[in-house]
């Protein structure tokens, strides 16, 4: 019999090799062709779609080139914005990720490709990537999200009609009911699964569903007879077997012998417990014989450890060492922790029957030490969930709130403008009616000096007219002083400014009642901006330019969240080109603004600075090195800004980004051109930039808030009974 048996496993040897080599050459020839239409690919889309399949062919046999693929097909995604192959690739390095046993991030590759397929409202690509992340909680023994995912699997699958979906996701939500002892609720879930299998005539589902069926019974019986209650145990047992065999018999239709061994063993578990020790050993020897067939270890191993075991029920104790040892050395080889531990404590208890104490003692330390060694293993696995699971809602949390704080300010501008517009509306139709009242008014006069005489009915027509003009003037004024409140609304509280450098002040005095000055100010972790902006014009017009300026500077640092000072100017001059449709026409459309804005990192106090027309003051003792265009003054250095508005111009380039590093009890001021501009004095001359110079000179040891008053006091002088020609913006800060 020997030489017979030694020929038949030579002759299967040589079978699963040139089967082996049958693969391999088709598998080739696949990889082959794939490659040859990606030579001759045109199209982006299409060389994505063949990285993504030669993905495929690799995945199991060669880890590097899989990778290679995706990150070929990942990278020219990002490239051509092509989302729906973004997203494809985003589920396979999930599953690469999954095959790597890094469950954790495959979950984030999962969310990564949800998110795209939720923009593009693929609910069949949801439904799959949402399955894809419960599997991956499961793997990590994450009961209740995998669930959670799975509900939501089946919630899209039901609206899409997917049935085979819909059967898959009832399966996988038993199981996890299964897994948390809850078979009651795995049973309802299991027999809705096969419902739906047998409309389909599916026979790998109704076979897979009625063995998961036999499992839950099985289980029921186990507790049952925990509680003593024998007659209902064997009640559940006849179901699980009756389950059982419906499952083998679908699967041996099916030709699947990985599933026939299952089964096999099933049956066995059950007729051993029910003490018909020679059908469990049947059928345990039977599902053995297959997983040697089939090279299956972990099956081989339990088989081994079942027979083993009932052996030593029916005290055949050599024959039990037998197996059991066996079964421990396969285990111990492939890292079979939880039946190690079975397996340990089955042959602990075996030479406890047989009095021999000494192996008894160290078979059950070694089940102790594996018990152990699975515990950790648990551990590190439930801290690993705990640390992914605070990244992951920390991660939410802080990409929420940008998203609620981009929103709020968003919905908040919008408010402001409209508001602003609205009232400026309103304002200017009152403007209107009041120059058609005292056109009416003017008429009316020169007809009375013409007649030279009036009568009492003119006279109060007259009083009638001027008190419509006073009454409209009243409104007029009301309605910009509203306008006022919004504006100074809109502008930063300038107990922020002092939060951040409390050595600090504003000088903002509006020519009208409303600016075309304004101030920015925004503090993030790192950084703070602060800026000093003069928009064309004063009134009126300059109040709808501040309000504009307001709104993108918001929108470009608080949004966009662009911290290089001369790209903030880069996008807030194409925001007004864009606001105002100035197309080239730059002898026409001169609106715009000019601006000294900083940003200053408060961390190592490095500050950027960009300008458009306006200037940067810094009072320290010593001039730093390399910058060209810093003029010094005494101690005062003048950073010389762009001779360029933000706004279209003729000669228009990028603005420049000064870098200077700030030293503690360094003062640095920003300004509009107002104060300097200013007619006064004994000669009613302007004030001009060397006098505000030398007045920051002399001021910038004293306390701010009275360098401040320096400065008012020093313009109302200069000023003195004559018209306030622009508005004035000044902020100093010291470090």
């Amino acid at each position: 019999m020997m030489p017979n048996i030694i020929l038949n496993r030579k002759l299967f040897s040589c079978i699963l090799v040139l089967f082996s080599c049958i693969v391999l050459q088709a598998q080739n020839k696949t990889i082959d062709s794939l490659l040859t239409l990606l030579k001759n690919e045109k199209t982006d889309t299409g060389k994505v779609n063949h990285f993504n399949n030669l993905f495929f062919e690799y995945e199991y046999t060669d880890n590097i080139k899989a990778k290679e693929y995706l990150d070929n097909a990942l990278e020219l995604s990002e490239k051509i914005d092509y989302k729906k192959g973004l997203a494809t690739t985003y589920i396979h390095l999930g599953w690469f990720a999954e095959d790597m046993g890094n469950y954790q991030q495959a979950i984030i590759h999962y969310q990564q490709s949800l998110k795209i397929s939720e923009k593009l409202a693929d609910k069949k690509s949801i439904s799959a990537t949402l399955g894809n992340i419960g599997v991956a909680y499961y793997n990590l023994s994450d009961f209740p999200k995998a669930l959670d995912f799975y509900f939501k699997t089946l919630k899209i699958a039901e609206e899409l009609g997917d049935k085979n979906k819909i059967q898959k996701q009832l399966g996988n939500i038993g199981i996890i009911y299964h897994e948390q002892g809850d078979y009651s609720k795995a049973l309802d879930y299991y027999f809705k699964a096969l419902k739906i299998a047998k409309e389909l005539d599916d026979k790998y589902g109704i076979a897979s569903d009625n063995g998961s069926i036999g499992n839950a019974y099985k289980a029921q019986a186990y507790i049952a007879i925990s509680h003593q209650g024998y007659k209902e145990s064997d009640s559940l047992y006849i179901k699980a077997l009756d389950y059982y065999f419906k499952a083998l018999k679908l699967f041996e239709e099916l030709d699947d012998k990985t599933k026939i061994a299952t089964q096999l063993t099933n049956i066995g578990t059950v007729y051993h417990d029910q003490k018909d020790y020679q059908k469990a050993l049947d059928y345990y020897f039977k599902a053995l014989k297959i997983d040697k067939e089939l090279g299956d270890k972990n099956g081989i191993a339990t088989n081994l450890g079942n027979i083993g075991s009932l052996f030593t029920s029916i005290k055949k104790y050599a024959e039990a060492e037998k197996y059991m040892l066996q079964a421990l050395a396969i285990a111990d080889s492939i890292g079979m922790l939880k039946e190690k531990i079975q397996f340990e404590n089955s042959i602990s208890e075996l030479y406890m029957q047989t009095g021999n104490n000494k192996k008894a003692l160290e078979h059950y330390i070694k089940a102790m030490k594996a018990k152990d060694s699975l515990f950790n293993e648990a551990k590190s696995r439930e801290i690993m969930n705990f640390e992914f699971e605070k990244k992951e809602a920390s991660i939410k949390a802080e990409q929420d709130k940008k998203d609620a704080l981009a929103a709020a300010d968003i919905r908040r501008q919008k408010i402001i403008i409209w508001s602003v517009i609205s009232g400026l509306l309103l304002v200017i139709m009152f403007a209107g009616f009041i120059f058609r009242s005292l056109r009416v008014t003017r008429k009316q006069k020169q007809v009375i000096e013409i007649k030279s005489k009036e009568t009492e009915e003119q006279k109060k027509v007259i009083e009638e007219q001027k008190k419509i003009v006073e009454e409209k003037n009243k409104d007029i004024t009301d309605s910009i002083n509203y306008a006022n409140r919004i504006q100074r609304a809109i502008l930063p509280h300038r107990r922020d400014i002092w939060a951040a450098f409390p050595q600090s002040f504003v000088l903002f005095k509006p020519k009208d009642i409303v600016s075309g000055d304004f101030y920015f100010f925004h503090k993030n972790e790192q950084s703070a901006f602060i800026a000093a902006v003069d928009c064309t014009g004063h009134g009126v017009p300059g109040a709808f330019m501040s309000m504009l300026g307001v709104s993108f500077l918001n929108e470009i640092v608080r949004k966009k969240e662009i911290m290089k000072a001369s790209d903030i100017l880069d996008h807030l001059r194409d925001s007004i080109i864009e606001a105002l449709q100035q197309k080239g026409q730059t002898g026409e459309q001169k609106d715009g603004m000019d601006i000294a804005l900083c940003a200053i990192n408060t961390a190592n106090f490095q500050l950027q600075f960009a300008g458009a027309n306006n200037p940067l003051f810094i009072i320290r003792g010593k001039k730093p090195q390399g910058f060209q265009n810093i003029e010094v003054l005494g101690n005062i250095e003048e950073i010389e800004p762009d001779k360029q508005p933000v706004a279209i111009y003729e000669n228009m380039r990028p603005f420049t980004n000064n870098v200077i590093n700030l030293q503690k009890g360094d003062t640095i001021y920003l300004t509009s051109d107002g104060y300097q501009d200013q007619f006064g004095g004994p000669k009613n001359k302007k004030f001009k930039i060397k006098q505000l110079k030398e007045i920051f000179l002399n001021i910038a040891d004293k306390p701010m808030l009275e360098q401040r008053e320096i400065l008012d006091t020093t313009f109302e002088n200069w000023r003195g009974e004559l018209e306030q020609i622009d508005d004035v913006t000044i902020l100093g800060l010291k470090i």
